[in-house]
């Protein structure tokens, strides 16, 4: 028979799944803002013409002030060279991601870029090669397959009403932005830059897994993707500007996509994606993930008045769904055995015991 103290308990405290309702709302809208951050990049990318890697070192940079003055990377416990170093590498990774994803959103459209983030997944096939037991390895293959059979279908212009063989729609509207097939040759552009998206989380988590220490680490690594990005920019500006000597005119500039870039783009996402992490335990690669992004894109998509089919679209968000749900299948079987074992916390201390983690 139940006391009468826990059943007040149990009635002072609310289930689990209320408790987390509040920071997966505030997750939500991070990436909704992010996302509307991205299509005001790509609107700005596509009516001006502006470089897109001077755009991104000049969102980055004042991101990474501001990362070192919220976390202060110099102060509390010293950094040791083990952290550091990686770090710093960590920051090169990062600083050609950001070149690879910015070149793949002006080719191949917001849609496409911001899905194919999400084929770092495929870090999971690898791993599960290296690492894991056979019996998960067709599991992985499968996904993995599924995966670039979303890309391709991606590619193939699925996404679009223009070329979506599931559009019922006028496909002469004037208002909608007709989008060419791309091809599996530019589609490889952000598929590259996600797999080293993936791959610098990876290494951040590698490094550290305490939250606090991570974030100063986060600090230190986009101040050093932005020393890495630096004479990639200013070489970009002095070829850009040899091109433009000719017919000189000055390019509007977009506060929106400036400041939403900055704030929502690189500072609210990543502590946004921390607390989904930490308290959700849902990683960047993950279905839900998706789910969620996936509804901002529908959301966008028909703001901006895209070219986009929203059945093409669908179908190629549940095949990648899938397929990141099979390629990460062992990573989240091991996650919640760790979640679920009183005697895994402590090992969180020591990264060098960690197990394979998901993308």
């Amino acid at each position: 028979m139940m006391s009468p103290n826990r059943v007040s308990e149990d009635r002072g405290n609310p289930p689990h799944h209320f408790r987390q309702t509040p920071l997966q709302i505030i997750h939500i809208v991070a990436n909704f803002m992010r996302i509307w951050s991205i299509y005001s990049m790509y609107r700005y990318f596509v009516q001006t013409g502006a470089s897109v890697v001077l755009f991104l070192f000049a969102c980055l940079a004042p991101a990474s002030i501001l990362f070192l003055i919220l976390q202060k990377p110099w102060k509390g416990r010293p950094l040791s060279n083990t952290q550091v170093v990686p770090s710093i590498i960590n920051g090169g990774i990062t600083a050609l991601y950001l070149v690879l994803w910015g070149k793949g959103l002006k080719s191949c459209g917001p849609a496409r870029a911001i899905l194919a983030e999400y084929s770092g997944a495929v870090l999971g096939v690898l791993s599960a090669v290296l690492y894991g037991r056979r019996a998960h390895l067709w599991k992985k293959i499968g996904g993995l397959v599924a995966m670039l059979a979303s890309l391709y279908l991606l590619s193939e212009g699925w996404a679009t009403a223009t070329y979506s063989p599931f559009s019922w729609e006028d496909r002469d509207s004037s208002e909608s932005q007709n989008e060419p097939v791309l091809g599996l040759k530019l589609m490889l552009i952000p598929i590259i830059a996600g797999i080293l998206s993936a791959l610098r989380r990876v290494i951040a988590r590698r490094v550290s897994i305490k939250n606090q220490l991570k974030r100063r680490l986060h600090a230190l690594t986009i101040a050093s993707a932005t020393c890495f990005m630096f004479p990639i920019a200013m070489w970009d500006v002095i070829i850009g500007s040899s091109s433009e000597s000719d017919n000189s005119k000055k390019l509007p500039f977009s506060a929106w996509a400036f400041f939403s870039t900055i704030l929502f783009g690189n500072i609210v996402i990543f502590y946004a994606d921390s607390i989904a992490e930490e308290r959700l335990h849902m990683v960047f690669s993950s279905p839900r993930h998706l789910a969620a992004a996936g509804a901002c894109i529908i959301i966008m998509e028909n703001v901006y008045k895209m070219d986009f089919s929203l059945a093409g679209f669908t179908i190629c968000c549940l095949i990648l769904g899938f397929g990141i749900y099979e390629a990460t299948s062992l990573e989240r079987n091991r996650k919640d055995s760790i979640r679920n074992s009183d005697s895994s916390i402590r090992e969180f201390d020591d990264p060098i015991q960690m197990s394979a983690l998901p993308t």
